[in-house]
């Protein structure tokens, strides 16, 4: 699971196991919301752990739109499309790993390199932590 803001294109959290189960991505959007505070939307595909009751009731709660892409159309989730390649050329396919937790440590080494070092062309050249910085 990827989450992305799509003001400054930061990676947000970065999620990896064989499944993810909607509990388990609703924790993961918890973390993320006491870290950078609560979106108004949140898009996703239409994967079951996002269809799901837990997750539709979860963000009723919160008071958070699930906006869903329609089925078989990924260019509305252009910005994570265009990520989840940058993940796979950038490191995904560069290793062999042995367990889901080395895959997960590299997953947030990687990240944080993406946000604060690795420029994006599609914000001006510039990473996603300067550009939220500038836009402080």
């Amino acid at each position: 699971m990827n989450v992305l803001d799509d003001f400054n294109r930061e990676g947000l959290g970065i999620e990896i196991d064989f499944s993810l189960p909607s509990e388990r991505v609703v924790r993961a959007l918890n973390q993320i919301i006491a870290w950078r505070s609560k979106p108004l939307a949140i898009r996703v595909d239409n994967g079951p752990e996002y269809v799901s009751s837990t997750l539709m009731n979860w963000s009723e709660k919160q008071g958070i739109a699930l906006t869903y892409i329609q089925p078989g159309k990924p260019q509305q989730n252009a910005y994570v499309e265009r990520y989840n390649r940058t993940v796979r050329h950038e490191w995904l396919d560069l290793y062999i790993f042995d367990t889901i937790e080395e895959v997960q440590q590299i997953a947030t080494d990687w990240l944080w390199t993406y946000n604060n070092k690795r420029p994006n062309m599609g914000i001006g050249g510039t990473t996603p932590a300067m550009k939220l910085k500038r836009a402080a």
